[in-house]
């Protein structure tokens, strides 16, 4: 049954329990159904015809709804890790969309490292004073 509550300015809402059990047969599987070679929100929306504005508002203002997108987008992981390390997919594709989950091919460096050395100033013989590092070793 259809939301019929509408924005001030808006049409009323396409937003229903079929729609919601649409979207959650899309990620048990209906993606397969479609050209779709993996699930994805676009894939989404375009099984349940709405436009991508719409799923993510949809997102937005509804919690079970935000919960069907995350649910998505792990589907979507699962799917990239299992044909990528099988092989089913490029590799280079697959690194690129992993990428979008967090995953890296890199370590990460620190290029900004807080480099703290322990200088002491001391008075050598001569009376002159010079800083020494007690990180260092000497020679």
């Amino acid at each position: 049954m259809a939301e019929t509550s509408t924005d001030s300015f808006g049409r009323p809402t396409l937003y229903s329990a079929e729609m919601v059990a649409k979207a959650k047969e899309y990620i048990d599987g209906g993606w397969k159904d479609t050209e779709d070679v993996m699930p994805s929100h676009i894939g989404m929306r375009k099984y349940i015809g709405v436009s991508s504005s719409t799923l993510y508002l949809w997102g937005q203002n509804h919690p079970d709804f935000s919960d069907i997108l995350k649910e998505c987008k792990e589907a979507q992981e699962s799917v990239l890790l299992n044909n990528g390390l099988l092989g089913g997919f490029n590799s280079n594709i697959t690194k690129l969309a992993l990428g979008k989950h967090g995953y890296h091919d890199k370590s990460d460096s620190n290029v900004n490292a807080n480099v703290n050395a322990n200088v002491e100033w001391v008075v050598d013989a001569t009376g002159n004073d010079s800083p020494t590092s007690s990180d260092t070793e000497e020679t």
